[in-house]
């Protein structure tokens, strides 16, 4: 899209200047507040703002709302949803991860990132946060209030955007339909991980308790006792090398939960608030302004109807609100003119993020690399200690052969 230089609609920025505005951390607070209803909180620090803060969930929802009220034509990422009754250790984990997503795409969204709803929340250390938040945006009013370029924001807007809207619009939803089955597939994956460390630890368990076992040999048996002794023996120190193998195999998964699975849904969420804005765009100022133009149409015919009555007070009164109503015309027309202009840099914005897609690869492999190379040592190191479950005649170690390529084991 050729656009002419120092065009502000133009955004300028790379995905290392955007992530190196902030990283926010949201931990969990162990213990429960309040009397009678129970309630989480977390301590939210900003590296920014140098700061650490307590918030509960609803301190979110409030910011969120007031977010939406200031920024209304703007990609706001949606909170994860409350829940009153049942929040287990892993609804609770899911929406911490959660709110830690919102925060971060907020706390680097170059609008957001300046305003000052978002110091407050960041920073503000005081009890009544969810007041202070609501007197700093309530009074402002919306973006389109205190934004110099909004009344010109059509001169900025090539001629066909309407057009670059609808490509733009269906490139993402075929983005996110493509991501959501990536990340479905990454959380396979490490779940797939975890559940192996715990098959692993169990494996090395059962090796253990076969080495532990008392029972004693029949009298039949009695010329294998040093062969099956020295077998016990050993399969009873095999626990730990499971052990640590377990411990590689969920630390791979874990990580891939980290670096992979959190980044997909990272990337999900903004593409998500793109298409919550498009939905915005589309139900809410265009609706409006076409509202405000039938009602316009109507009052013009009455005011033909009364004119030819000769009725001139109803006529005074109808171009009075004739004039109102072309007043709230305008104000719509340049409101969307102005979410169109916003519309526009946000569709950048989400190309900026775009790159992160090498990231999360680079981190998935990264991961797959360490894990196998972790566990392949490990496995290695197991090998020499099996020497003496293959012990032939004579005490000699036979060290075990390879099947047949078809899997049966000679006679």
């Amino acid at each position: 899209m050729q656009m002419p230089p120092g065009n502000p609609l133009l955004l300028s920025y790379t995905l290392q200047e955007l992530l190196a505005r902030d990283t926010v951390q949201v931990e969990l607070i162990p213990e429960k507040k309040g009397l009678f209803l129970k309630h989480v909180e977390y301590e939210v620090s900003s590296q920014r703002f140098k700061s650490s803060v307590y918030r509960r969930y609803n301190d979110f929802v409030v910011f969120h709302e007031m977010l939406l009220h200031k920024f209304p034509y703007r990609m706001v990422p949606a909170l994860p949803p409350k829940r009153v009754l049942g929040a287990d250790r892993e609804f609770i984990e899911g929406r911490r991860r959660a709110l830690k997503r919102f925060i971060n795409l907020v706390a680097r969204h170059p609008p957001f990132s300046e305003d000052v709803i978002l110091k407050i929340f960041l920073s503000f250390s005081g009890s009544d946060v969810q007041n202070k938040l609501k007197e700093a945006a309530l009074c402002a009013g919306d973006e389109f209030m205190h934004c110099k370029l909004a009344a010109r924001a059509k001169d900025f807007l090539p001629a066909d955007i309407q057009t670059h809207f609808a490509m733009s619009r269906e490139l993402i939803r075929n983005v996110y339909n493509i991501f959501y089955k990536l990340r479905d597939r990454a959380e396979r994956i490490a779940a797939r991980a975890i559940d192996s460390a715990a098959d692993l630890l169990i494996f090395g368990k059962e090796l253990s308790a076969l080495g532990s076992d008392t029972t004693p040999l029949p009298s039949w048996a009695a010329l294998h006792l040093s062969t099956w002794g020295s077998l016990k023996q050993a399969l009873k120190g095999l626990s730990v090398e499971f052990a640590l193998l377990a411990d590689k195999a969920a630390q791979q998964g874990k990580k891939e939960e980290n670096d992979v699975v959190e980044k997909l849904n990272l990337f999900l969420d903004l593409l998500q608030s793109y298409k919550d804005l498009c939905e915005r765009h589309e139900k809410g100022v265009l609706h409006k302004h076409q509202r405000a133009l039938h009602k316009y149409g109507l009052m013009k015919r009455q005011m033909m109807s009364a004119a030819h009555g000769r009725e001139p007070e109803s006529v005074e009164q109808l171009e009075s609100r004739i004039v109102e109503q072309e007043n709230v015309i305008h104000t719509m027309e340049l409101r969307s003119y102005f979410s169109l202009y916003c519309l526009h840099q946000e569709t950048q914005l989400v190309h900026v993020y775009l790159p992160l897609t090498s990231h999360i690869l680079g981190a998935f492999v990264n991961s797959q690399i360490q894990g196998h190379k972790e566990m392949s040592k490990v496995w290695n190191d197991l090998k020499p200690k099996l020497s003496c479950l293959f012990a032939g005649p004579h005490s000699t170690p036979t060290p075990p052969r390879s099947p047949p390529e078809d899997g049966l084991c000679p006679h």
